[in-house]
């Protein structure tokens, strides 16, 4: 009669564990089940790299206000990585700034920097990468790929140019910037990851018309066709000559880095997944040709 007793126990223990288990699973079984999709669907937006959790911008998350003649900056600011960045084909592709034509580089001094990774040496190239340019063939910025022991980086001003030699690598990401003193001036100050490569001082500075542009390899005046794919990031454009200060803050808060100095900011194009002006002037870009956005571009990258 015990053991029986204790076999009715036993038994009746069993089912309570069991259906406990039972209604256990149908409580939490849903949110379990919810939290998995939500982790797929972050792990397909690169919001994961590697084993650590890393925050990635939404498009358009940090932006420029300009209202009633304030200027401020609002968002999510904090240098978070991009979702995304632009990826040129490396023949004919660019980005075109239609609106940006009335900038007078006679008299007035800029500063333009962009974050890029570009490709390695090719030996039939004669052009690099134009990683951002006002006026079309009259002041820019370039990384060129001509040498084969380094980056040369290139600030032209009216086609004038003298190439300056930095110890950036290929196929990594590297922030580049030109100042431009105006006002006449001839002297450009060229960097690399806020390094001063040194002043270049030739050409001659004039007004121009026409669009402003964001890449394009050259290969439509040259006739190149063996420049690789490259890629680009958070272009900005000032109506004034940054500091080496500014510059190296802006270095420090990375590939998605906010502007400084937000009152002189002429354009601002993060290239994440859009070709829109953030800087709140409207300067939208045009897709040219050649130009996708990657959401895994994060290779060759590494935070200052």
């Amino acid at each position: 009669m015990l053991r029986m007793r204790n076999e009715i126990m036993n038994r009746l223990v069993s089912g309570y564990r069991s259906q406990s288990a039972m209604e256990y699973l149908m409580t939490y079984g849903w949110a379990i089940l919810i939290i998995a999709v939500v982790l797929g669907v972050l792990f397909q937006l690169g919001v994961f790299s590697g084993s650590a959790l890393t925050p990635k911008a939404a498009p358009g998350s940090c932006q420029v206000i300009r209202l009633g003649g304030q200027t401020s900056i609002e968002g999510e600011c904090q240098g978070q990585l991009p979702q995304y960045v632009a990826s040129f084909n490396g023949v004919n592709s660019g980005i075109t700034i239609p609106g940006l034509t009335n900038f007078n580089i006679n008299t007035q001094s800029y500063t333009m920097c962009a974050w890029a990774d570009v490709p390695a040496y090719v030996s039939n190239s004669y052009y690099g990468p134009v990683l951002v340019a006002i006026h079309y063939a009259s002041s820019g910025l370039t990384a060129y790929t001509q040498n084969p022991t380094g980056l040369n980086v290139l600030g032209w001003l009216d086609g004038a140019f003298s190439l300056v030699q930095g110890s950036a690598t290929w196929n990594a990401w590297h922030y580049y910037c030109v100042a431009y003193a105006g006002q006449g001036s001839t002297s450009r100050t060229v960097y690399i990851d806020a390094n001063s490569l040194g002043v270049i001082s030739s050409g001659t500075a004039g007004a121009y018309t026409g669009y402003s542009q964001i890449g394009n390899e050259g290969a439509t005046c040259c006739g190149d066709t063996a420049i690789p794919p490259y890629y680009e990031s958070n272009v900005q454009i000032y109506n004034t000559t940054l500091s080496t200060n500014d510059i190296h803050a802006l270095y420090l808060e990375g590939i998605g880095g906010a502007p400084v100095k937000i009152q002189n900011l002429i354009g601002w194009w993060p290239l994440n997944g859009n070709l829109n002006d953030y800087s709140g002037n409207n300067y939208n870009g045009q897709l040219w040709a050649g130009v996708s956005f990657d959401g895994n571009w994060s290779s060759g990258y590494t935070p200052p």
